[in-house]
């Protein structure tokens, strides 16, 4: 986020507390928040074993973001937090149960653009990083086998070594399992974004 003019919020400690697994970090946050996202998922056609369900999606969406050093805070992370469980929830209401969502402000508040726009990048990279997982395994057994190979920081010749295949032969056949896992991928967003709910 280096074009934001906004300076980092001291809310980063708690990105940090997070990262290290600091237990009173994690507790502050559940004693905070997780009666107001209960209180939100109830409202909004939702039940208490969902709203456990969602904050431990919210957690560990927000700490892998903070984890690849994607995420520093520009609002109060309890803003963020609300704000990224509110938009999964939304989210799921819209794919699973096409319910009207009510109205709950006084639970949740937009503080500031800047909580929604990290919040949607959040929301964002856990989509992406789902469908890639999920059209990955869609592959077979060899692709997904080059796939996760190539992408470690490894050079491409000793992958091809210990994959037992020659290196011309890995490049083309990467290729060939990246453009299918792309063509899976752009078929599959195209379905699920084309609905203009967005």
């Amino acid at each position: 986020m280096s074009n934001n003019p906004l300076p980092p919020h001291i809310d980063n400690r708690i990105l940090q507390g997070l990262l290290t697994n600091d237990h009173a970090t994690i507790d502050g946050i559940y004693k905070r928040l997780a009666e107001k996202i209960k209180q939100y998922v109830i409202h909004n056609n939702g039940s208490e074993e969902e709203a456990g369900d969602l904050f431990q999606e919210t957690i560990i969406d927000i700490f892998k973001q903070a984890q690849n050093n994607k995420l520093v805070l520009t609002c109060p992370f309890d803003s963020f937090f609300l704000m990224v469980a509110k938009r999964k929830w939304l989210n799921i209401l819209k794919k699973t149960y096409k319910k009207q969502v009510t109205n709950s402000e006084d639970v949740l508040l937009l503080h500031a653009d800047e909580s929604y726009a990290a919040a949607e990048v959040v929301h964002l990279e856990a989509a992406k990083e789902k469908l890639y997982r999920e059209q990955l395994v869609q592959l077979s057994e060899r692709c997904q086998e080059i796939i996760k190979a190539t992408l470690q920081a490894k050079h491409q010749e000793q992958v091809a070594e210990e994959l037992g295949v020659s290196y011309n032969y890995l490049r083309k056949k990467k290729s060939e399992c990246l453009d299918q896992l792309v063509t899976n991928i752009r078929s599959v967003s195209h379905t699920l974004y084309n609905d203009n709910d967005y």
